[in-house]
């Protein structure tokens, strides 16, 4: 009796090979294209530092007054609604504050918030100019805020005078971007940073926030980090 014996099927090493470089190829790919996703939001946060300092400088040449604390805003844009600061110089409230515009008034309080509300009215930023959403604070390209307010951080190093921050930035993002506007280091210059422990924390000096002595770029930690005007 014959019995046929069957050949076992597999690959060859020119197929392994292709396979091989089709995969590297992939892979290549989907580096890349993080990478680029990277870049294209560390130009993003990077140019919302540069926007709102333009902003404004824009306002405060236009109108002799700083957004936010304009105490003239009320008059110039009453049919928006919109509500003046006091007029003392400084912004209060948190660059993460976020409000109904309906409840504010013509006073000292808010104008972190206001800040954007005057920005929207006299045309620098876009946005709606009455309403809900008409005195939020803009998200940034990584799903945190962008804000400002007076000083940031405790200690004898803290930031002062007006700051804009901008929060939930992932670590080589953060890095990248002090290095392009400031030092890198995340604990002087102009620009500092606060190793996040929560979603949008506050980094005043009453709140006791800190300084991060140095980035760590671990793939996992967030960062606030704050730049003065």
């Amino acid at each position: 009796m014959h019995i046929e014996k069957r050949g076992q099927a597999g690959f060859t090493l020119v197929e392994i090979a292709i396979v091989l470089v089709i995969i590297g190829l992939l892979l290549g790919g989907i580096l890349k294209g993080q990478e680029m996703i990277t870049q294209a939001r560390i130009k993003n946060v990077t140019n919302d530092f540069n926007g709102t300092t333009a902003a404004y400088f824009s306002y405060q040449d236009r109108y002799k007054a700083v957004p936010g604390d304009d105490g003239n805003a009320g008059t110039r844009w009453n049919t928006f609604g919109v509500r003046s600061g006091n007029s003392d110089g400084s912004i209060s409230g948190e660059y993460k504050d976020s409000a109904d515009p309906a409840g504010f008034a013509n006073d000292g309080n808010n104008e972190s918030q206001k800040f954007w509300w005057h920005l929207r009215a006299s045309g620098f930023i876009p946005g709606p100019t009455q309403g809900t959403g008409s005195a939020t604070p803009p998200n940034n390209a990584v799903g945190g805020l962008i804000g400002v307010q007076n000083g940031a951080f405790s200690g004898a190093t803290a930031l002062t005078g007006l700051v804009v921050c901008s929060s939930n930035i992932p670590d080589k993002i953060a890095a990248a971007v002090d290095t392009q506007l400031d030092d890198q280091r995340s604990n002087a210059g102009s620009m500092r940073a606060h190793t996040q422990a929560a979603t949008n924390p506050s980094v005043t000096a009453a709140s006791g926030a800190t300084q991060a002595a140095a980035y760590v770029e671990d793939g996992t930690t967030q960062y606030t980090i704050c730049k003065t005007v």
